[in-house]
């Protein structure tokens, strides 16, 4: 059916309510608009939907949400896990709550049993509760950092990471299976319940989640002793991280913890920032008034579903405020987590591993190195970490010991199974007093470490390119890079060429192919000489190409001059083909 019918269809079938019709009344002049929404599906992508919230088949609505969510009912029914229910959890955006109740019903009506949140949680916790619970699955009802126009649908599976092969594609087909609105089952949230499939959670999750989050701690002597002096700064962006952040912090001990009232409260239309992103500078606007003010030694934000955290650190010799990307938090927790860890056992598991993924700084490898532990590439998204603690588990072979990637996400134990924020709050805190009692700053620790490692730097640079012309150039511009792999770029040679799509890895010098050993994705990547690394990849959650780079520098100067050096080059190579 092409798209003007289906929009008929939306305004003249009775399934649909008043209110969604009259949206779509009000675009009826607009052909573009009307064919953004109806051309194509609202995607189940491999963690599952993101998209603008509105009406039609390619937006975020009810009908969007529980067509999914039958797929779902439907995948669980033929792999017999109905009885043991999927946990629900939502964040504090635009339709949020409705969403998560949608799902839950829907569940319901198929005779799984829905086991909702009584209000937001962060996505550390819902990843949690899947576990906790002993449930098939999660649903998360989030579209992370992305602005306000925007939610999304996540699920998870029973070990609590998102959605990994087979169960990705499973749902998949499920989901594209139901191409009848009208056969999506629901019910009344008053039956569900009076059936015992409809199960309102809340504080005992909570209370199980504080009790993991604290074993990890390491040096309570070090909070202790700096518990009264150690000044933090917060935000939650108007998100879900408000709670429970504030909590483990206090129950640690910590005295002072200034909250930024501006972005305390939840609120979907995150009115403070254009995006509530932690990588953005505006998102700390606030917060670095308020470090100024009370003179701080730390200021974190958390993104909306707190699996995200960002971080300012203060320079004592300048009084500055530093950033630290994804990348070099991830660094500074990998080597307070593993090397705090070995000193206090007097040594590391001799099957430990970290794991990060392939855009993440060379700088974790070296990492790995120094402690003498095994090093894990997995494929962009934090399921695949997910995915190796899941194989240590169930081999029996392995032991993890940290995981993180560049997008300001990391994981410290094994009770989440997805990037936890409000466990790296803990811990950045906890390394900040353990650094204090040396005399130290979190930024006199990043220098050491750079002194210790090298000084890699790493960025990333995202060309939009919306509607449906975007999604063909993101596409054409990786077909010619995977015809025509470049010899060089900017000043470094290209020693190897990875195409994650066809599985192989070509020695320029050489020729010889090897494979990557990774799941098919669409994804190139080039070792350059002197550790320096390039990756070009199409965003899974927006219309955007993303480009990764990363460099070894000699000094801070020195990187700062040879990452801005490889982006330029970088950014021209893209630039030919657009």
């Amino acid at each position: 059916m092409d798209y003007k019918k289906l929009y008929e269809e939306w305004l003249s079938n009775p399934y649909f309510d008043e209110d969604t019709k009259k949206e779509l009344k009000a675009i009826e002049n607009d052909e573009n608009e009307i064919k953004e929404r109806f051309y194509k599906e609202l995607e189940f992508g491999t963690a599952g939907l993101r998209g603008v919230i509105g009406a039609g088949i390619n937006r975020m609505n009810i009908y969007t949400v529980r067509k999914t969510t039958q797929g779902l009912a439907n995948y669980i029914a033929a792999v017999d896990g109905q009885s043991k229910g999927v946990a629900i959890a939502h964040d504090s955006r635009r339709m949020s709550p409705e969403f998560a109740k949608e799902a839950a019903l829907c569940l319901a009506a198929n005779g799984v049993k829905a086991y909702i949140f009584d209000s937001l949680r962060p996505t550390p916790e819902l990843s949690f509760a899947v576990r906790k619970l002993g449930c098939i699955a999660g649903i998360n009802i989030t579209a992370s950092h992305n602005p306000p126009e925007y939610n999304g649908y996540k699920v998870y599976w029973e070990d609590g990471a998102q959605i990994t092969p087979p169960h990705d594609t499973g749902i998949m087909d499920e989901v594209k299976k139901v191409t009848d609105f009208n056969t999506v089952k629901t019910m009344d949230e008053e039956a569900a319940k009076a059936a015992g499939l409809y199960q309102v959670i809340g504080q005992e999750v909570d209370d199980a989640y504080m009790e993991e989050l604290k074993s990890q701690v390491i040096h309570m002597d070090a909070i202790k002793a700096m518990a009264k002096e150690l000044k933090i700064v917060y935000s939650p962006l108007h998100g879900t991280g408000n709670i429970p952040a504030r909590r483990v912090l206090k129950e640690l001990g910590f005295e002072n913890v200034y909250v930024v009232k501006e972005q305390e409260l939840p609120d979907g239309e995150f009115p403070t920032v254009s995006y509530p992103n932690p990588e953005a500078d505006e998102a700390f606007d606030l917060g670095l008034k308020l470090a100024k003010e009370v003179d701080a030694d730390l200021v974190l934000a958390t993104d909306p579903d707190a699996d995200r955290l960002g971080v300012r650190v203060k320079d004592s010799k300048t009084g500055e405020y530093h950033t630290l990307t994804g990348n070099m938090s991830g660094c500074l927790l990998a080597d307070y987590e593993i090397g705090q860890r070995k000193e206090m056992n007097g040594g590391l598991p001799k099957d430990g591993a970290m794991v990060s993924t392939i855009v993440t700084t060379n700088m974790a490898g070296a990492i790995a190195r120094h402690y003498g532990i095994r090093f894990i590439e997995v494929l962009t998204g934090f399921k695949y970490i997910g995915q190796q603690i899941l194989g240590f588990e169930t081999s029996g072979k392995g032991t993890y010991l940290f995981g993180f990637e560049e997008s300001y996400g990391c994981l410290i134990g094994t009770h989440a199974r997805d990037k936890d924020a409000i466990v790296a709050t803990m811990a950045l805190c906890e390394a900040a007093a353990y650094y204090k009692t040396k005399g130290m700053t979190l930024w006199d620790a990043m220098i050491a470490m750079y002194d210790k490692y090298g000084y890699y730097k790493d960025d990333i640079q995202s060309i939009t390119l919306k509607g449906i012309e975007g999604l063909e150039k993101i596409q054409t511009i990786l077909e010619n890079l995977r015809k025509n792999p470049p010899s060089a770029i900017g000043a470094y040679q290209v020693t190897s060429a990875r195409d994650y799509k066809a599985d192989t890895v070509v020695d320029m010098e050489t020729k010889e192919v090897k494979a990557t050993g990774l799941p098919s994705s669409n994804v190139l990547y080039y070792d350059l000489t002197d550790d320096a690394w390039v990756c070009v990849r199409p965003s899974g959650t927006e219309p955007k190409i993303k480009l990764y780079y990363g460099i070894k520098g000699t000094s801070l100067t020195d990187a700062d001059e040879k990452s801005a050096a490889l982006g330029q080059a970088v950014k021209e190579l893209i630039d030919k083909m657009m």
